[in-house]
């Protein structure tokens, strides 16, 4: 089977995108250049904030979506990627307007999450994460059941996010999600880092459940089907 080159979306934000890419090279099993995919990187910033649109705030980011997805495939993107959960709000939406597989990090994090027989996993994720039920939807589908912070908890979340870790200070994003993980882990079997923000600020050995980053699952996923030792 030919390699495939793995299309990322990316930008939303910027460091996540820039730790995706890491994590795939490191999950290669490689021993020179030449056995790594080639991946095509847009890194596009200017994408409308997902969560303000869902909340009814904020401007439509599906036209940029849609746009960056058409960039990619015709770049030569084999198949596409978004480290972004929230942006898989619109996953439906994107693979209708392009001709490659859009391969969703969420539904690999509930298979992943199904798989290591959890029956209740606590998330943290954005407001528009939540209230869009984008992994609601994926895990109930497996019977998992889900766990949320509280209202209060669930500020500190957004304020680790976005004052945080897109703000470039992860060292506080750190703080503050350790904090509402370490309440939210006493109701669950697991936790979903389910914001590539909380990915990119907590590690599996911090919790005394486990972490389940859909960072890793989607760099392990693309890993696979570029070598062409999966399919879709």
């Amino acid at each position: 089977m030919k390699e495939r080159v793995i299309g990322i979306l990316g930008g939303m934000g910027p460091l996540a995108t820039a730790d995706l890419f890491r994590r795939i090279v490191e999950k290669t099993p490689a021993k020179r250049d030449q056995d790594h995919p080639r991946i095509i990187i847009y890194d596009n910033p200017k994408i409308p904030d997902r969560t303000a649109f869902i909340l009814g705030k904020g401007k439509d980011p599906r036209p940029e979506l849609i746009a960056s997805a058409r960039k990619l495939e015709s770049w030569g993107a084999d198949f596409i990627i978004m480290p972004c959960n929230t942006a898989h709000f619109f996953a439906e939406t994107i693979q209708r307007a392009i001709g490659v597989p859009l391969v969703s990090m969420i539904e690999e994090t509930a298979k992943t999450v199904k798989g290591m027989g959890l029956r209740k996993v606590g998330l943290l994720a954005t407001d528009g994460t939540i209230k869009g039920l984008v992994y609601h939807r994926a895990l109930l589908k497996h019977g998992v059941q889900i766990a949320v912070p509280n209202r209060k908890d669930q500020g500190l979340v957004m304020k680790a996010i976005y004052d945080g870790v897109k703000a470039g200070d992860i060292e506080t994003g750190r703080r503050l999600l350790l904090e509402v993980a370490k309440r939210l882990e006493k109701r669950s079997d697991g936790i979903i880092a389910g914001c590539t923000e909380v990915s990119v600020a907590l590690r599996p050995g911090d919790l005394r459940v486990p972490l389940i980053d859909p960072m890793d699952v989607i760099a392990e996923k693309a890993v696979k089907l570029a070598l062409g030792l999966e399919d879709f």
